[in-house]
């Protein structure tokens, strides 16, 4: 019986430790610009501020490492620049590559709707009004996940919120719409908004549950191998990537999608020192062939629905 109990008291702590490891590295993403499908008439104000809302979101969640929107800007604007042929290639972004992130989330906002019924008696201050009224708020986003390396389309999911109030509640006038201000959270608008983003970030952590964190060799010095798993992203001793080199891209010659590239598997490495923002780690076995800079580094995905 005791030999037993320590057999399943073994077991558990292995079943935790690889959850944990698993559960532990962040895959980075990066949030673009909303797109505004709806007859809201401030529509510019509402695309960032939803694409910044869930940026913000993403952030404090803690699951992930997120690229500023700004900064994805600019790498954009930098391989354009690239593109251009007006800057050489080895100081540019490299098409395709948005910096490291693995994801890139893109979200169509369908549905922004604030209705009232009863008495539109009050006052308003601004773009805030006070009335003694019943209100409806409906918000619906499309969120789509998209592979950097391939620009796939790994899946989507409309979110929506709904929110109401009643008696004398606090609504926001048609216009541009301040996201920052505590008066709008409160409406039911600001509300719906706000369950339509914590959907999109339950659903987002769900589904890249089931991809696997990839990542890079970013040099060989001996034996030692620099990958760029740091400590932002959750990346600790003795986690183990399986090393993989990859080929040409192979695209489709008649509708110029990206197919993807070869890929050969050439071993394990395991991590025996991690900085904030790289690790250096020791293959477990011989790699065949050795380890080489651009290689990519992946971990399993820990399954989710």
């Amino acid at each position: 019986m005791h030999v037993r109990r320590l057999l399943m008291v073994s077991l558990s702590v292995v079943l935790v430790a690889s959850s944990a490891f698993g559960a532990s590295l962040k895959k980075t993403v990066a949030v673009s610009r909303f797109e505004n499908k709806t007859s809201w008439s401030g529509q510019i104000r509402l695309d960032d501020g939803m694409a910044d809302q869930l940026t913000d979101a993403l952030m404090k969640s803690g699951e992930f490492m997120v690229l500023e929107r700004q900064t994805l800007g600019d790498v954009v604007a930098e391989q354009d620049l690239a593109a251009s042929g007006r800057a050489a290639k080895s100081q540019t972004a490299q098409t395709g590559k948005l910096l490291s992130a693995q994801i890139l989330i893109k979200g169509t906002i369908t549905e922004f709707e604030n209705k009232s019924a009863g008495s539109g008696t009050g006052f308003g201050i601004g773009g805030i009004r006070l009335a003694n009224k019943r209100e409806e708020a409906h918000v619906g986003l499309i969120i789509r996940l998209i592979d950097t390396t391939t620009g796939q389309v790994l899946d989507s999911q409309r979110c929506e919120g709904k929110a109401t109030a009643g008696g004398m509640g606090v609504g926001v006038s048609v216009g541009i719409v301040d996201f920052g201000t505590e008066g709008f959270s409160k409406t039911p608008l600001g509300k719906a908004v706000q369950i339509t983003i914590d959907n999109a970030v339950a659903y987002i952590s769900g589904k890249l549950k089931n991809v696997a964190y990839q990542g890079s060799v970013i040099r060989v010095s001996g034996d030692d191998i620099y990958t760029s798993a740091g400590e932002r992203n959750g990346c600790t001793v003795g986690d183990t990537f399986t090393v993989f080199s990859v080929g040409e891209a192979l695209v489709d010659p008649t509708t110029g999608e990206k197919l993807g590239s070869e890929e050969k598997k050439k071993g394990v490495i395991k991590v025996y020192e991690v900085q904030e923002k790289f690790s250096k780690a020791k293959a477990e076995s011989t790699l065949n062939p050795a380890a080489a800079q651009g290689d990519v580094i992946r971990a399993p995905a820990t399954g989710g629905k």
